[in-house]
């Protein structure tokens, strides 16, 4: 039976809610939500992750962010949650006087939001940070994965050129889109490489987004532990843009990394889910020197 207790707060006149979940460790995780989806996550992913994060005695704590699950407000992009993360903790530690340091784990554009916290504050209480798959979607680098991972893909399939020849595609429609993505692949790429040295604190969009998670990363004192999926596109592109970034290269070779061959973006399969679960516990017990 594990006790799980729901809480609200607020943020910003919006009612936050979230489950807690209590543990002895001196270390709790707060568990983001990535995408559209709220606290449970997909195939209950959340869940049994906070259920793993107990068994081994660790406290954490599923938020929803505004204007998903129970949370009143308006969605908001990932990358204006940074408040809502900042008064998660404080809850956290609220709950549980034991709590002594906190791990952000977040999963695709909550990984995201995890390293842009990072970059809006400097927060001591925050030890660790576990980044699946993190989300640094832009015009150049998507055109650039898909035209090495998926037309390749396709080009070299029998199932493709048996639809091809059988009629069932477009092939002059196929041509077209072929090209506008190798045309996007060359767009321009500047600020990728762009520290911390060359940002000021300006307010983070969807066209800046990218350079304030590598500068949240390159000011972060704790350590990270990165989970990658072999089997999804938006971790070949977060995989590209560090072999293809010096600065981005250099954040991930500090980081602890765990690249899971066969995973999918979420994880769905109860092996990979474990593996996921397996490793998060065992970073936790690290920083906590058990």
């Amino acid at each position: 039976m594990f006790n799980e207790q729901a809480l609200q707060f607020d943020c910003s006149g919006a009612a936050l809610s979230a489950i807690y979940s209590k543990g002895e460790a001196n270390t709790a995780v707060l568990i983001l939500v990535g995408g559209p989806q709220y606290r449970v996550g997909s195939h209950r992913q959340f869940v049994k992750l906070s259920r793993a994060l107990t068994n081994a005695g660790i406290s954490n704590l599923r938020l929803d962010f505004s204007g998903m699950g129970d949370s009143d407000g308006e969605l908001q992009p990932f990358y204006r949650n940074c408040q809502a993360i900042k008064l998660a903790i404080d809850e956290l530690l609220k709950q549980n006087t034991a709590i002594r340091q906190v791990v952000i784990w977040g999963l695709c554009d909550a990984a995201s939001a995890a390293l842009l916290y990072c970059y809006r504050r400097a927060d001591s209480r925050v030890a660790g940070l576990v980044l699946l798959n993190p989300w640094v979607r832009q015009q150049h680098s998507h055109a650039q994965v898909m035209l090495k991972h998926y037309y390749w893909q396709r080009l070299t399939s029998k199932a493709f050129w048996q639809k091809l020849f059988g009629g069932g595609l477009k092939p002059w429609q196929s041509i077209k889109d072929l090209l506008q993505t190798y045309k996007a692949s060359k767009s321009n790429k500047s600020g990728q490489n762009a520290g911390v040295e060359h940002l000021s604190k300006e307010l983070t969009t969807a066209d800046n987004y990218v350079q304030h998670m590598l500068a949240g990363w390159q000011t972060f004192s704790g350590s990270t532990l990165v989970i990658t999926s072999g089997n999804d596109h938006t971790a070949q592109e977060f995989l590209d843009l560090c072999n293809d970034s010096d600065a981005w290269q250099q954040c991930l070779a500090t980081a602890r990394h765990q690249h899971i061959a066969a995973a999918n973006h979420t994880f769905a399969s109860r092996l990979w889910r474990g593996e996921v679960e397996q490793q998060t516990v065992k970073f936790i017990g690290q920083l906590t020197g058990n």
